[in-house]
C-alpha cells in the first residue's frame, strides 16, 4: 500500500480562502503515488471544515493532481507542471505553477462577431456568440488580458453565469461541454497603451500572445486571444528529436 503523505503546515484566517491554502499544502508536498490523509483527518489536523476539505480535494482532482480510488482513498497524481505546453484553462494553469488565480470581468455580451471568429467557429454569418474580455490574475497580480468568442447555441445564457471563475471548469459542471482539444499559436508583440492600462503595466511592455481554437468532441467551441505581461509569464517547451518531423 502507497505511504500516506504527511502535511505539514498550517491554514488560518489570513487573507488567502482556507481551501486555497489547504489546496497548495496538498498540492505542494503530496508525491505521485502517494495517498493523502481522510477528509476526517485533515479536518481535524487543520481545524477546517469538511466543505473546506472537499472544495480543496475536488480542485486539486479537477485539476488532474489528485485521483480517486474507490475504497482505497485519493492519490497524488503526476503531471508535469512547466515541462511543456498543456491544455488547460489559465485557473488550472496558475493552480500548478502554485499560485492563486482571481479574474476581473470586463464584458461579457452577445454579438454577431468578426469574420475571422465565424470562421474559426465554423458559424453561419449571421451566428451570434458570447464576446467575453477578462483581466486574469495570479496572486493579485495582472497576468493576462483574455479576448474570448463562445457560440450562443452552445452556451446558452453564459452571461448569467459566474465568469469570474475557470470557464473551462463551468463549461463542463453546467453545460456537459468538456474543451479536449486546441490548436495554439504564439507570438510576440508590444502592449498597447490600451492593454498596458489594463494590465497595469508601462506602455510598450513585451507580451505573449495566444491565439487559441479550442474544441469539444471535434466541435469548434472557443476562439481567444490571450495576452500575458511577458515580465511575469514563461513557457517551457518539451523538445524531442524522436517527435521531430523530417526536414
Amino acid at each position: 500500500m502507497a505511504r500516506e503523505v504527511e502535511l505539514p503546515g498550517t491554514v488560518d484566517d489570513g487573507p488567502m480562502p482556507k481551501h486555497e491554502q489547504l489546496r497548495l499544502l496538498i498540492a505542494q508536498q503530496a508525491r505521485p503515488g502517494q495517498a493523502i490523509p481522510s477528509e476526517r483527518d485533515l479536518m481535524a489536523a487543520y481545524k477546517v471544515s469538511r466543505s473546506t476539505v472537499r472544495k480543496a480535494i475536488d480542485t486539486l482532482v479537477a485539476d488532474g493532481q489528485l485521483r480517486r480510488s474507490h475504497g482505497k482513498g485519493t492519490f497524488a497524481v503526476a503531471r508535469p507542471v512547466e515541462s511543456r505546453l498543456h491544455l488547460a484553462s489559465f485557473t488550472q494553469d496558475m493552480r500548478r505553477r502554485g499560485r492563486v488565480p482571481s479574474t476581473v470581468l470586463l464584458d461579457a455580451r452577445a454579438c454577431v462577431p468578426p469574420a475571422e471568429v465565424t470562421a474559426a467557429l465554423g458559424l453561419d454569418a449571421d451566428a451570434r456568440v458570447w464576446q467575453l474580455e477578462r483581466v486574469r490574475l495570479a496572486d493579485g497580480e495582472p497576468m493576462a488580458l483574455e479576448k474570448a468568442w463562445y457560440p450562443v447555441e452552445v452556451f446558452p445564457d453564459l452571461d448569467r453565469q459566474p465568469l469570474q471563475q475557470s470557464l473551462y471548469e463551468l463549461f463542463t459542471a453546467h453545460y456537459g461541454v468538456t474543451i479536449d482539444a486546441a490548436v495554439q499559436t504564439m507570438w510576440a508583440e508590444s502592449a498597447s497603451a490600451a492593454v498596458a492600462r489594463r494590465l497595469d503595466a508601462p506602455a510598450a511592455t513585451p507580451l505573449l500572445v495566444f491565439r487559441r481554437r479550442s474544441t469539444a468532441r471535434d466541435r469548434p467551441v472557443e476562439f481567444m486571444y490571450s495576452r500575458y505581461r511577458g515580465d511575469r509569464y514563461q513557457v517551457t517547451v518539451s523538445l524531442d528529436l524522436q517527435q521531430s518531423p523530417e526536414l
